[in-house]
């Protein structure tokens, strides 16, 4: 391993304290991310509306992102990157300690997205300047492998520990506990980045051109699609169908084993077939998943409807992946990396602006009318999706 790294990674750059940073930061996530959705339900009690409102708080950080980050830009990339883990663990600790009350909850949730979107900001910036000449998409790629082999081994110690425990405020607590003691311990590994690193300009502006106005309309549909997904996919399976922290982190950890193993082979098909015609079909594919989601249970019994929603969950995971192919759909059409970058980035805020209003909207939708209209609504929005990327005019050299 520490060969493999070191023709990646510049020797004079402490590529070591930040891949052992972002491995003890999945650790963190993966223990809290397979517990908050259980949390919420059994402990605090927040409802299908209550839920969407955290998420709107959640995701605030995320569109608010650019903006914090040209506050910062004083900064080396490094500081900004331990500024990111400090709010983090002050989001953590709060998660603790403070009362099972929904607003006090919401608030700690919000410090802790804070912090993550922050260092989120830095990463590539990181990874990039640490790699030597022409290694930048195997040390982005690195990274990302680190972050998501601790991220699975936060979501195999949940599932042991809660098959053995119940999952009550006491225990949830705890894992917090230990989640932020965690963060702490990543904070203090990245002092040992002792570098200056100029963060990633593009990231602190927008970039609107006119020749990518198609991407960013299929960023809002796809943005408003995978929403509903990641906040009342998970939780219709704790309100409705009362899975347990273990499943939950089962159902999470699997999920990641097959994106992981699948991502590379989903990027050879985009080479090979081209970015339109994934554009088109995953979305095809979205239908058939909101189908079963919404209406599974009106088919078969609940616990085989169950079953359904959980490989469902997974297929979306999967299906997600082809966003990919977006990526390379601006990368087409610029003159530039530096135009790529500067209009992906502005892709990911347009993104959050219609995440957290879904995630508000979706919330008053279920609660209102049912769970099938909700996922109805989002096969809609798949629908135009593909209808939309199929107007894409595909240059004769892809």
């Amino acid at each position: 391993m520490a060969g493999s790294l070191k023709k990646i990674y510049r020797e004079d750059s402490p590529y070591k304290a930040y891949l052992l940073s972002l491995l003890s930061v999945g650790v963190a996530y993966g223990l809290y991310k397979g517990i908050i959705d259980n949390y919420l339900a059994e402990v605090v009690s927040m409802g299908e509306f209550d839920r969407g409102i955290a998420e709107f708080f959640r995701e605030l950080p995320g569109l608010l992102l650019v903006g914090i980050l040209a506050v910062l830009y004083r900064f080396s990339a490094e500081r900004i990157f331990k500024i990111g883990a400090v709010i983090m663990i002050l989001g953590m600790m709060m998660l603790s300690i403070v009362p099972a009350s929904r607003v006090l909850v919401t608030l700690s949730i919000c410090v802790f997205s804070l912090g993550e979107h922050i260092q989120l900001g830095m990463k590539n910036s990181l990874g990039v300047q640490y790699a030597k000449p022409g290694k930048s998409g195997l040390s982005l790629g690195k990274q990302t492998s680190f972050y998501d082999f601790g991220t699975l081994a936060g979501y195999l110690v949940i599932i042991v520990v809660f098959r053995l425990i119940a999952g009550d405020s006491t225990s949830f607590r705890i894992f917090f506990a230990i989640s932020a003691a965690i963060l702490l311990a990543a904070f203090s590994v990245s002092t040992r980045m002792k570098a200056n690193s100029t963060t990633d300009s593009s990231r602190r502006r927008f970039y609107f051109r006119k020749k990518f106005t198609k991407y960013y309309i299929l960023e809002v549909t796809y943005g408003a699609r995978k929403q509903v997904f990641f906040t009342f996919g998970p939780y219709l399976l704790v309100l409705h169908f009362g899975a347990s922290a273990s499943v939950m982190s089962l159902l999470f950890a699997i999920s990641a084993i097959c994106c992981s193993l699948l991502s590379p082979y989903v990027g050879k098909l985009i080479d090979r077939i081209g970015y339109k015609i994934v554009m088109v079909s995953d979305t095809l594919l979205l239908v058939v998943v909101c189908f079963f989601y919404g209406f599974s249970e009106h088919f078969f019994p609940t616990n085989v409807s169950f079953i359904i929603c959980c490989s469902m969950y997974v297929l979306d995971s999967i299906i997600s992946l082809a966003s990919m192919a977006s990526n390379v759909y601006v990368q087409s059409l610029s003159d530039s990396p530096e135009e790529t970058r500067a209009t992906i980035a502005t892709g990911v805020s347009v993104n959050h602006l219609v995440t957290i209003f879904v995630a508000l909207l979706g919330g008053w939708v279920w609660k209102v009318t049912g769970i099938e209209m909700l996922f109805t609504i989002s096969a809609i929005i798949g629908l135009f999706n593909s209808l939309f990327a199929g107007t894409i005019k595909t240059r004769k050299t892809e």
